[in-house]
């Protein structure tokens, strides 16, 4: 378990030192071990700061981190070096030695820990193993794919069998398909090897297919916090919906017409497939919706995202579709009032 208690980091101003930074106040969460747990928010929210916080890369000025009972803060400089064996960071740069091969940047920790060459080898083969290159031995990074590199990073952290893997924007500098790819990674390693991931992403979409919970970091405050699934289909909070709905705000969207009600329709994981609501809601209850806007994907044959349909006809028409459309499993429907 890690315990984030009352943790606060204040910065210095650059120009002037009595105008301080609160880059994070008051943060409180609690992550379960073998968890894929996310932290989201925008530029400038505070999320690289709270995960350095995390590792004690940044000292909080207030508060504690606690990781299996060890309060993180207390420790000796010596103490704390053994105990980040444990708590290990991938990054979205990468962060590789450019002049060792794939093979020596994954012993390097091992190295400073003072691990034998031949043992420290042969457990880098092994996580070349696990993240799929093992071909890519004596290679150089600057002969690697982006998401290459980023599995080389990934079986670096993982030398010293970490129990906690730190995700900072890790997908960031990646493609669609590659970020895909190195999340699918991720989850394997959290399945097989029951390692407790923290992932750190400003990606809506990147929460939705990895994480079980989400905190939601706003100015250095979390403002919302819950079970994936719970905080996308009911963002409670202003920076949840901007992140959740990211057109729910254009007023061109928004501005009703007389006579017209509205809903918003979240997909949180629904089958596809398995019915073309919208053309069977107008022949069945005979009620006619117009897309009036729409953020969706497939993952699989499942359904992801969120769509605002227009319904020209009384409320009783708009609950009646509602009901029908919340009659499908993971399908969750709300009244758009603004």
């Amino acid at each position: 378990m890690i315990e984030i208690k009352n943790l606060s980091k204040t910065f210095a101003g650059r120009s002037d030192p009595n105008e301080d930074v609160e880059a994070l106040k008051n943060v409180n969460l609690s992550i379960p071990d073998g968890s894929i747990y996310g932290i989201i928010g925008m530029s400038g929210a505070g999320k690289s700061t709270l995960v350095r916080c995390i590792n004690m890369l940044e000292r909080p000025t207030e508060g504690t981190v606690i990781i299996d009972g060890v309060d993180m803060a207390a420790l000796s400089n010596k103490d704390l070096r053994a105990k980040r064996k444990e708590v290990t960071m991938i990054f979205q740069s990468f962060n590789l030695l450019m002049q060792r091969t794939c093979l020596k940047n994954i012993c390097f920790p091992l190295e400073l820990i003072g691990v034998k060459k031949a043992d420290a080898e042969r457990r880098a083969m092994e996580l070349l193993e696990i993240v799929g290159l093992p071909d890519k031995a004596n290679a150089y990074p600057a002969q690697l794919s982006g998401g290459q590199q980023q599995r080389i990073a990934i079986a670096r952290a993982l030398a010293t069998n970490p129990k906690v893997l730190l995700c900072d924007e890790a997908t960031s500098a990646l493609d669609p398909k590659t970020t895909h790819q190195i999340l699918e990674l991720i989850k394997e390693i959290n399945r097989n090897l029951g390692i407790t991931c923290i992932v750190i992403t400003h990606q809506m979409s990147v929460i939705e297919e990895i994480c079980g919970r989400v905190a939601i970091l706003e100015k250095g405050v979390v403002v919302e916090e819950g079970e994936v699934a719970d905080v996308f289909a009911h963002p409670k909070s202003t920076a949840a919906r901007h992140l959740v709905y990211p057109d729910g705000g254009n007023s061109e969207i928004l501005a009703l017409r007389e006579g017209e009600q509205r809903i918003r329709v979240v997909f949180n994981g629904a089958v596809a497939t398995e019915r073309p609501l919208i053309a069977q809601l107008a022949k069945e209850l005979g009620i006619e919706a117009s897309i009036l806007g729409a953020n969706t994907k497939s993952i699989g044959e499942r359904a992801y995202g969120n769509m605002i349909l227009g319904i020209m006809g009384s409320r009783d028409d708009m609950l009646r579709a509602k009901e029908y459309l919340e009659s499908v499993a993971d399908v969750v429907v709300e009244e758009v009032t603004e």
